[in-house]
């Protein structure tokens, strides 16, 4: 079993812009999520917006690759030296030999919306909007390939919920079967009136700040974030580098937008990554559940968790912090459990004030600090496109 390591990683959304930022918000427990002003939305509800999105430029790249989701993929790119140990992994293994492998949701739908909307009566698109590379879904892997200089296999992955977790599987798969030496892996999803308006036509749109496996939870706040790690096989890596140890994914095709009732798709992806990693379940110290605060499904998830682990298990949501960042929700969370592993804090679960007594396992309300060996990031995505990750201290 080949052992793939994470060489370097970054984080910006709503909680914080670079690691420092997002860990001083988990340890203060201060949320990201302030009420909807977003451009031509008139929901009440809360989002987590990124600040620096508008102030962001891109340079000689403005023309060509100008949209919402770029500059946020390129602001995530400038935090924590994570540019710069890409540009190493270009020296060190040559641009054809490192690959991108993204997951998004939106990618450059807020710009396309933004065609549509000063279109001109017959419909054209005003020059500025003429952007081949934009308008599509494989927008980000493009754009970030483009921006690193990166000249190998490069793919954007689009499953719901669960794109940017199961890039991390991929890349895994690239770096066993030598297709690559280095893979910058990640997600990047941006605010659009698409996914606020479209998530509120399902009624799972809270007017308040999402309360993950509260008694009283109401549904979900969209977020925004772009978050990467840059991976490698261990001999091209630190000795404190974290260790990706096992991927697991799973489909369970039950329901366009419902989960299978007994979270079979969810339990599968977790034992499937459980043994992938060659490790029992007493052996994880921490979940970072999905938990995006909807009734039925936080429900389910702590069912088909139940169903596996020990109730001893530490397991916590994060989206009281972030918001629900969709297609970025799987690495914004990967990065959040993997940073346990160096700084010792599990955070708890922001906003759970009264938890759901009909849950059928204990959900952490309060931050701790612990050594932690093994964490698991589980993302599920509409479709039944579950995938769970597990990082390791060795």
């Amino acid at each position: 079993m080949i052992d793939v390591r994470v060489r370097a990683y970054t984080l910006a959304c709503a909680a914080g812009i670079g690691l420092k930022s997002v860990r001083q918000a988990l340890r203060t427990r201060t949320t990201g999520l302030r009420r909807n002003t977003f451009t031509h939305s008139s929901l009440q509800t809360w989002i987590g917006r990124v600040p620096a999105i508008e102030q962001f430029k891109l340079g000689d790249l403005d023309s060509k690759w100008h949209s919402r989701n770029n500059i946020l993929a390129a602001i995530g790119l400038g935090q924590d030296n994570f540019r710069s140990n890409v540009l190493q992994a270009l020296s060190e293994f040559g641009s054809g030999r490192v690959s991108v492998v993204i997951g998004s949701s939106t990618a450059g739908i807020e710009q396309t919306e933004r065609g549509y909307k000063t279109a001109e009566k017959d419909g054209t698109f005003l020059p500025e909007f003429w952007q081949s590379n934009v308008h599509h879904y494989h927008a980000p892997a493009l754009f970030i390939a483009d921006y690193l200089g990166v000249k190998g296999p490069a793919i954007t992955i689009s499953t719901a919920c669960s794109s940017s977790a199961k890039a991390f599987a991929t890349a895994y798969r690239w770096l066993s079967a030598n297709i690559t030496d280095a893979v910058v892996v990640g997600g990047v999803d941006t605010l659009c009136l698409t996914t606020l308006h479209g998530f509120d036509s399902l009624q799972l749109i809270s007017p308040e700040p999402c309360r993950p496996f509260d008694r009283c939870r109401n549904g979900i706040n969209i977020g925004e974030a772009a978050g990467y790690a840059l991976l490698v096989r261990k001999r091209f890596a630190s000795d404190r580098s974290v260790r990706l140890r096992g991927c697991g994914e799973s489909s369970d095709a039950y329901h366009m937008s419902h989960p299978h009732s007994d979270g079979r798709g969810a339990q599968d992806a977790m034992k499937a990554a459980l043994k992938s990693a060659e490790l029992e379940p007493k052996h994880m110290d921490y979940i970072n559940l999905h938990g995006t605060a909807s009734r039925i499904n936080d429900s389910i998830e702590a069912k088909a968790v139940a169903d596996i682990f020990p109730k001893t298990s530490r397991a916590s949501s994060t989206k009281g912090w972030t918001g629900h960042t969709l297609g970025a929700a799987g690495v914004v969370e990967a990065i959040i459990a993997i940073d346990t592993i160096h700084h010792g804090m599990i955070p708890g679960t922001l906003n759970l004030e009264e938890p759901d007594r009909e849950l059928a396992f204990p959900i952490q309300q309060e931050n701790s600090e612990m050594s932690a060996e093994n964490v698991m990031s589980s993302s599920f995505g509409f479709g039944g496109n579950n995938c769970c990750l597990i990082f390791s201290r060795r």
